[in-house]
């Protein structure tokens, strides 16, 4: 389907654009792109490993697209002005859409299982192709974080696997509306909260993305998601939850600061659960990736068995390092569930939180803002510490009618211990100035890879 056809994927280091890339590539269509980061000299090491699998890297300024013949392809974030959409209009290339293209690789698979849900996607997606893997199905696995399990010195951004087997296993996204290309056999949702979109137009997409599936999973532990799972079939239909009432359920659970156990009874039955990744969400995560692969025939024992080796993703709940009796933990937490979460997971064990968050952009934030605030005021407690540097801003226009300064003033009435320092380099040396032995400092925030850097900074200073 893909040998012979030439890509140029703009933006292609993005975390959506990078895993697409290696699928074309690993298919056999010719891959090229360009990247904003690139120009700017940005993690180096992302790029080399495209250009080590043969993809050619351009500066984003027209250069690489000069044939009718190359399909160009573009997110929804991409801006019309961009100079390789100017060129692709000016040589008469195609135009598809970063998620049109990846759900016309999805739908065409003899078996697609797709994971829609505002938390966890990556995570479940990791760990439904971990266990696929595993057990000798060789899926094919398209994911917006690296894969722990799959990366090594040869493949260190492993946010891709590549498979000859009958299984594509993807992450859905419903933040630009995409999760309405999908027309999976097996569909995950895991949760439907507030991030990019209003519930009425989350409800809409989630609905419409369960109604077009085969079989749905569905966590009936949370209330969005279970009022969803009321308009399923029930033929169609594999519910989940924690410590509730499904036909899988997590009970006895048993955290630790990274890892967990618990009883999973289904069909009457109970297995034992190993995980080697903490929290209560993940207990949940686990469910949606046994649900989704016993929907496809596997047999429970073997995916309780194999899921245990699952080690994770970058950048969720990643222990960075220690240094000076601080340890310092890289999060993706950029809403409010998935910050509450990665919190309560701490809140297992002692000791005081010194969170950094970057905003993810100026217009979640403006969705977010009564929910975010409410959320950390909830959350932390007298002697933690909270510090909002400004939001993400990869240029172009957009509106910034709700700032970090506004998030840390509505917190500061409430009496939280937050502060608003703008420059983030400035946020995390403040922080690490702050910090004791006992401590520990997460970096949390979303589309932005150099967070993992500035953790790793932090680290080195506090040693």
């Amino acid at each position: 389907m893909l040998y012979g056809k030439s890509f140029f994927l703009v933006g292609i280091g993005g975390s959506g654009m990078m895993p697409l890339a290696m699928i074309l590539a690993g298919r056999g269509a010719t891959v090229a792109g360009s990247d904003r980061s690139l120009d700017q000299a940005s993690l180096p090491a992302k790029f080399a490993a495209l250009r080590a699998l043969g993809i050619a890297l351009y500066p984003q300024d027209g250069s690489g697209i000069v044939s009718p013949d190359q399909i160009v392809v573009a997110s929804a974030a991409i801006e019309p002005t961009v100079a390789d959409i100017v060129a692709a209009e000016a040589v008469g290339a195609k135009r598809m859409g970063r998620a049109e293209l990846l759900a016309g690789l999805f739908n065409a698979a003899p078996l697609s299982i797709g994971v829609a849900g505002t938390s966890g996607k990556s995570t479940v997606t990791g760990m439904i192709g971990f266990v696929l893997h595993a057990l000798g199905r060789d899926p094919t696995v398209m994911n917006g974080a690296v894969m722990k399990d799959f990366a090594g010195p040869d493949r260190p951004f492993a946010s891709a696997l590549v498979g000859r087997g009958d299984a594509f296993v993807s992450e859905v996204d419903e933040s630009d509306g995409s999760i309405a290309f999908y027309d999976p056999q097996v569909a995950v949702l895991n949760n439907v909260s507030l991030d990019h979109k209003s519930l009425d137009e989350l409800r809409a997409l989630f609905g419409g993305f369960a109604a077009r599936a085969g079989r749905v999973v569905v966590n009936v532990g949370d209330a969005e998601a279970a009022a969803l799972a009321d308009s399923i079939p029930a033929d169609r239909r594999v519910t989940f939850a924690v410590e509730g009432d499904a036909d899988l359920v997590a009970r006895r659970v048993e955290p630790d600061a990274f890892a967990s156990r618990f009883d999973l009874v289904v069909g009457g039955a109970v297995h034992a659960v190993r995980l080697a990744v903490p929290g209560r969400h993940n207990v949940a995560n686990a469910l949606a990736a046994i649900g989704a692969v016993i929907a496809t025939g596997v047999p429970v024992a073997d995916a309780v068995r194999a899921i245990a080796g699952f080690t994770g993703l970058r950048r969720r709940f990643e222990l960075v390092g220690q240094a000076g009796g601080v340890a310092v933990i890289d999060d993706f937490g950029h809403n409010p569930d998935k910050i509450a979460a990665t919190i309560a997971t701490l809140r297992s064990q002692p000791g005081r939180l010194l969170l950094l968050f970057q905003p993810h952009g100026y217009g979640p934030l403006k969705v977010m803002r009564r929910e975010l605030v409410a959320m950390f005021a909830r959350a932390l407690h007298a002697d933690d510490l909270l510090v909002l540097p400004d939001p993400v801003y990869r240029g172009g226009t957009v509106a910034r009618d709700v700032t970090s300064a506004d998030i840390v003033a509505d917190l500061a009435q409430l009496g939280a211990p937050v502060r608003h320092i703008a420059d983030r380099a400035d946020a995390a040396a403040y922080l690490v100035e702050q910090a004791r032995p006992g401590d520990r400092i997460v970096v949390m925030g979303a589309r932005d890879d150099t967070l993992s850097e500035l953790a790793a900074d932090m680290l080195a200073r506090l040693g």
